[in-house]
């Protein structure tokens, strides 16, 4: 199972280690980061305290070149872009999208447009685009506004779009699902994630389906998608006109994949919840004290999800491999980690007074 990891001479970046499963050529003009190869921790405390039954492991997406997973997909729709000649690039973004569209682009030598929804993004997030040089703009509405002018722009000007609507996207994100068998040898049972517009749940399904067609593995996970309860229309059912959640990640209304979404939770067995966001927040505190793992809010929302199914009792005494994928880096979004982090303590500087306050 090991034969599509790190070889000699180090990762490649994902197109060039998974190139066999992708739809590139020798013509194909690779724009990479060396994206990929992230970690896959396998969870010492939180399992213990929680689930001992269950073998966890995280998925740690945070480590890709820009903080989160979308760099998978954002290698394989520029470098496709590149190879048809595009100059310039457009998305709209809850934050991780803009960020690396901004950096891949900027690699390529493209030009970079970004829409944001106004007052609505992390300013980590932000401060990537910004930096990486796209012309950011922000629209006086919500991330399915944004969305809606950008599909309209790509339809009739030679732009090309960079969201998840892009199958290129998910061409790239399905190589986390190989990663995944790659390490294990084998898929997990199940496999959890945040859903916000949708394309990361669907991508990871088809890797694990295209990994059993091919006979690498012979079964695959039940997907278990996760949306915050205020940005939850696959759990509810409809479109969320004004979605709210401290997961800004996740703040989608109507998400792109929404029907290939709902497909790879049927097909596996799976299924969808909603989190609220104080258990975002209460999950993402303890992923990091108990595991050492920092991630941004909507990250997290898988690891809600899981306390969520073990108190309704869902894994029964079952023996299980569970991994939870968590998004992106917990710098994407610092204004929330300082604000609900217990602050520093004052103190003189003076041996004594912190001996004194340390109670040593």
């Amino acid at each position: 199972m090991g034969s599509y990891s790190v070889r000699r001479g180090g990762w490649r970046g994902l197109i060039e280690e998974y190139r066999q499963f992708l739809p590139v050529s020798e013509s194909t003009p690779v724009i990479s980061l060396l994206e990929g190869n992230t970690p896959l921790i396998e969870s010492r405390n939180l399992a213990r305290e929680w689930c001992p039954n269950l073998r966890v492991l995280f998925k740690y997406e945070g480590l890709n070149p820009t903080g989160s997973f979308k760099d998978r997909g954002m290698t394989m729709a520029i470098s496709k872009a590149a190879e048809r000649g595009v100059r310039a690039t457009l998305c709209a973004s809850t934050g991780n999208t803009s960020a690396s569209a901004a950096a891949y682009s900027a690699r390529a030598g493209m030009m970079s447009i970004v829409l944001i929804p106004e007052g609505k993004i992390a300013l980590g997030k932000l401060a990537q685009a910004l930096t990486y040089g796209a012309r950011t703009l922000q629209v006086d509405g919500n991330f399915d506004d944004c969305l809606r002018i950008v599909r309209e722009i790509t339809d009739n000007y030679p732009i090309e779009l960079l969201n998840s609507l892009n199958p290129m996207r998910m061409e790239g994100q399905k190589t986390a699902s190989f990663e995944v068998c790659d390490v294990l040898g084998e898929p997990p049972d199940y496999h959890l994630l945040p859903v916000g517009n949708a394309g990361n749940i669907t991508a990871y399904w088809w890797g694990y389906r295209e990994y059993r067609e091919r006979g690498i593995v012979d079964r695959t996970p039940r997907m278990l998608g996760f949306q915050a309860a205020g940005a939850a229309p696959l759990v509810e059912g409809r479109p969320v006109a004004r979605p709210e959640t401290v997961a800004t990640a996740i703040r989608i209304g109507n998400p792109a994949r929404w029907d290939d979404a709902m497909a790879a939770v049927r097909d596996s067995g799976g299924g969808v919840w909603a989190v609220t966001d104080d258990e975002i927040l209460e999950a993402y505190g303890e992923l990091a004290r108990l595991e050492g793992i920092f991630v941004e809010p909507a990250s997290a929302a898988s690891v809600a999800g899981l306390k969520k199914l073990l108190a309704e009792g869902f894994f029964g005494r079952e023996k299980a491999t569970v991994v939870l994928t968590v998004t992106g880096h917990g710098l994407k979004d610092p204004d929330t980690a300082v604000r609900i982090a217990r602050q520093p303590e004052q103190v003189p500087a003076d041996t004594e007074a912190v001996v004194r306050l340390l109670e040593l």
